[in-house]
C-alpha cells in the first residue's frame, strides 16, 4: 500500500472521527450503546480543541504525504481542512476555548434529551 493511500486513509479516519465527536450524541438519541463509544470520544476532542492540542492522527497524516513526496502542512486538521471552511481567518486561542464550550454544550443538551429517553417507561 503506498505513503499516499495510507495518508487518505488516516484523511478519512481523522475526517470520521471528528464528524463522530460532533454528530455523535445524535446518533446516541437513535441507538443508546452509542453514547457509550461517543462521551470519550467527546471528551477527547473536547480536550484536543481546548487545551489546543494536536490529534495524533495529524502527524500521522503529515508524516505519511511527506514519505510520499507531497508537501505536509503545519497546524491541526481542523485548522487545515475545516478553519479555512468556515473562519477566513487563523483561530485564536479564544476560539479554540469556544467551540470547545459549544460541543460540549450542545452535547450536554442532547444527553439530557438521551437520558430523559432512557427514563421512559415502556409502553
Amino acid at each position: 500500500m503506498s505513503y499516499r493511500l495510507l495518508a487518505d486513509l488516516v484523511l478519512v479516519v481523522h475526517g470520521l472521527f471528528v464528524a463522530f465527536v460532533v454528530f455523535g450524541g445524535l446518533l446516541a438519541l437513535w441507538k443508546r450503546w452509542i453514547a457509550y463509544v461517543h462521551l470519550p470520544a467527546l471528551a477527547w476532542g473536547a480536550l484536543v480543541i481546548g487545551m489546543g492540542w494536536i490529534c495524533p492522527l495529524t502527524p500521522l497524516e503529515v508524516s505519511l504525504r511527506q514519505q510520499a513526496g507531497q508537501q505536509g502542512y503545519g497546524g491541526g486538521f481542523i485548522e487545515h481542512y475545516v478553519l479555512g471552511i468556515i473562519y477566513p481567518e487563523h483561530i485564536t486561542r479564544e476560539v479554540q476555548i469556544a467551540l470547545a464550550a459549544l460541543l460540549i454544550a450542545g452535547n450536554l443538551i442532547i444527553y439530557a434529551l438521551w437520558a430523559r429517553r432512557g427514563r421512559r417507561p415502556a409502553a
